[in-house]
């Protein structure tokens, strides 16, 4: 098991990417593109219930592939129970206790107790809704039998490397260092139950924090007034996106030992290309720490997925104006996903491609994977693979294409194109 942390040089073997698995296809293609570990919700008790989440024997089947791997799987159960959640959790935790899980994520003392009452062996992990933020509650945890801190995302590294000098060394720590980042503090929002009765402590928030506001004065009704000066109104508590793949070096001498991204509602393209570009960043430093340079070609990778512009949080001090967008909530979606290799013919060099957004004749292209970067190339010949019949243009969801491709490439590779 991983990871006690002794102060020296950090092994590849000792650091962990950590991916989001929304369902069990994001599970296998997150382990496929690079990371050492994933998490997932259940079809209960997970705060992402918008997610796929797994069932039991999807469960047992992505486990079964991680294992097989040598990569590990979490189980997030991280919700603030209520009265009326416990019997039913019981019954839950009954129904997986064969599950072969490495680790629960859990925010909630009395689900934790429950967990070890009926999974007697199971290792804990804190959940960042428990909002861990200083040495003294880190060590309570450890007493209680918690192995695992995934960190508040509200610390700095100086507060990140105080509280690893300050605890055992065989108690992990594991922080966000990429996507979404929630308003309200490590998490814990009422804003979504207050207005439309969704609870996120439940897995269930609206992310009203991305709405679009303006200020009221009360003996005025529908007069709405921009808290900014834009016409438009503004979006006050929109935080841009956390991405730390330029400071790897520093998450790694923090004392941090998992590295998670964010996103167990995202898609499989922003799983395989945010965790492949991570990878590549972490295998780099590792393989020569003292000369590692951070290349550019990373950044741009990652930033070819839906995302916010970036942020780094609350690492190196507290955030600014400059951490907020105020014109707006919407994404930047630069390239789209078009297909996914099913398999490839190497004496025709034709691959069969499941299609996943349009593609014609003649859209270059870049197909990318888990071993390489990416190549660019024009689309030519193009079949559907059912009839065998030319086509000059893909416009149906998951339609099985033959394609003719200017490289080798393999199963799980995939296709996008610039906008």
């Amino acid at each position: 098991m991983p990871f006690p942390y002794t102060g020296e040089k950090m092994k590849r073997e000792d650091f962990e990417l950590l991916a989001p698995a929304g369902d069990l296809e994001k599970l296998k293609i997150a382990i496929i593109y690079g990371a050492d570990a994933v998490y997932f919700g259940g079809e209960m008790f997970s705060l992402r219930a918008g997610a796929g989440n797994l069932t039991i024997e999807e469960m047992k089947e992505g486990t079964a592939f991680a294992h097989e791997r040598g990569k590990r799987c979490y189980l997030t159960v991280n919700i603030f129970a209520h009265n009326e959640d416990i019997d039913p959790l019981t019954e839950y935790l009954q129904k997986i206790r064969e599950v072969d899980i490495d680790g629960f994520i859990v925010s909630d003392p009395g689900v934790i107790d429950l967990i070890r009452e009926i999974i007697p062996d199971a290792e804990i992990h804190l959940s960042t809704q428990a909002n861990m933020t200083n040495f003294r509650t880190a060590g309570f945890w450890y007493k209680m039998g918690v192995k695992r801190l995934v960190l508040a995302r509200e610390l700095t590294f100086s507060e990140i490397r105080q509280i690893r000098d300050n605890i055992p060394e065989d108690m992990e720590l594991e922080a966000f260092v990429h996507g979404a980042m929630c308003i309200s503090y490590s998490g814990r929002c009422l804003l979504s139950n207050f207005m439309i009765e969704r609870d996120a402590n439940r897995g269930m928030c609206a992310h009203p924090c991305r709405w679009k506001y303006s200020l009221v004065e009360e003996k005025r009704p529908g007069e709405y007034y921009p808290v900014e000066e834009d016409e438009r109104g503004t979006y006050i508590l929109n935080s841009r996106d956390l991405c730390m793949i330029e400071y790897l070096p520093q998450i790694i001498e923090s004392g941090i030992t998992s590295a998670k991204i964010e996103g167990r509602m995202k898609s499989i393209f922003y799983v395989a290309t945010v965790v492949h570009g991570y990878r590549r960043a972490l295998d780099a430093y590792f393989a020569d720490p003292e000369n590692y340079r951070f290349d550019p070609e990373w950044l741009s990778e990652v930033k070819k997925v839906s995302h916010r512009e970036f942020t780094t949080g609350f690492y190196f001090d507290k955030p600014t104006n400059k951490d907020q967008n105020y014109q707006t909530s919407a994404y930047t979606r630069d390239y789209s996903f078009i297909g996914i290799v099913r398999s490839y013919d190497e004496n025709t060099g034709f691959a069969v491609v499941e299609q996943r957004n349009k593609m014609s004749a003649g859209d270059e292209i870049e197909i990318f994977g888990p071993d390489i970067d990416f190549f660019v190339q024009t689309l030519t010949e193009m079949y559907d693979e059912e009839t065998g019949e030319p086509i000059s243009c893909a416009p149906h969801p998951q339609q099985m294409l033959r394609i003719k491709t200017a490289q080798p490439v393999k199963p799980d590779y995939m296709l996008r194109k610039k906008k």
